[in-house]
């Protein structure tokens, strides 16, 4: 049953008349009568009876009138939520995004968002790159914040792709190196304001799980040793605190240190780290989706 018939035969009965109903619609009488009477054949019975004074509905117009009326009360419902969408008065983002993102990134996003927008709602998982891209392409989620080292993430598919900013990997030391602190498992680190990675070498490392610490060990590896990983652990902070007792050394992104900088450690600038460049992926079309362009053009904003 063609919804449109429904409707036009939901207002010749309101209307009494084919012309009323021709005049209420804007279209020409015949076109009136052409709908009505392919809804007629449709359901294999009159629903109108027409004489002088008008119209009358039949039994099973009487019956499919109360019908019309509930799917012209649902039609309505729906314009006006897609119209609140439409006019980012409604809403709802489904975001993840990676640690370091997560800390720095999203909340000012969301917060100007919920400023200009509050009826945009905007859910927040923390998930590294992998599983926040995977995420994406199942459709369980709008938005991914991830990263790739000096290039875009690996596993994009099919997803849009946008760069947002490039941030450079440090070296993180203790605090002490040069006047004694941090002289037990860190005792490798070399001491002096210009210390770089291959002077590392015999220093204990912190990194993170076997996936994460791939750059890492890869840019040891280029600087000519094999990286002595001491601890395991995916958290900044406490890759922080190990490093402030003096446990290990590592290396971490800007926006880590943004996030949380503890007083203890020493940060040195280190060009064989490279830089991991921050983006946002999403659906082919899903920019197109107010809400989520929304969220999409605060990310940008705070990111610049």
């Amino acid at each position: 049953m063609d919804p449109r018939r429904l409707l036009v035969f939901r207002e010749v009965a309101r209307a009494g008349s084919l012309t009323a109903a021709a005049r209420a619609l804007g279209w020409t009488q015949p076109a009136v009568s052409q709908h009505l009477a392919a809804l007629e054949r449709s359901v294999a019975m009159p629903l109108v009876l027409r004489g002088p004074g008008g119209t009358s509905l039949t039994e099973a117009g009487e019956v499919l009138l109360r019908r019309a009326d509930a799917v012209a009360a649902e039609l309505h419902a729906a314009g006006e939520e897609l119209a609140a969408l439409a006019q980012l008065r409604a809403g709802r983002v489904r975001l993840q995004a990676h640690p370091s993102a997560a800390a720095t990134l999203v909340p000012d996003a969301v917060r100007a968002l919920a400023t200009s927008h509050p009826g945009i709602s905007v859910g927040l998982v923390e998930a590294e790159p992998p599983e926040a891209l995977a995420a994406v392409e199942a459709g369980d989620a709008d938005l991914a914040l991830a990263f790739g080292y000096d290039a875009e993430p690996v596993g994009l598919g099919s997803l849009v792709w946008r760069p947002l900013l490039t941030e450079p990997v440090h070296l993180v030391l203790p605090g002490g190196v040069g006047s004694g602190v941090g002289s037990g498992a860190a005792s490798g680190v070399a001491s002096g304001p210009g210390v770089g990675l291959a002077d590392l070498a015999d220093a204990d490392w912190i990194g993170g799980c076997e996936r994460c610490r791939v750059h890492l060990v890869d840019c040891c590896r280029a600087a000519g040793f094999e990286p002595a990983l001491r601890h395991e652990t995916d958290d900044y902070v406490v890759v922080q605190n190990l490093v402030a007792r003096g446990l290990g050394v590592t290396a971490l992104p800007q926006s880590a240190l943004t996030a949380y900088r503890h007083p203890g450690v020493r940060v040195v600038e280190e060009a064989a780290l490279g830089h991991r460049v921050v983006g946002v992926a999403h659906r082919p079309g899903a920019d197109q989706v107010p809400a989520t362009a929304a969220l999409l053009e605060e990310i940008r904003r705070v990111a610049t």
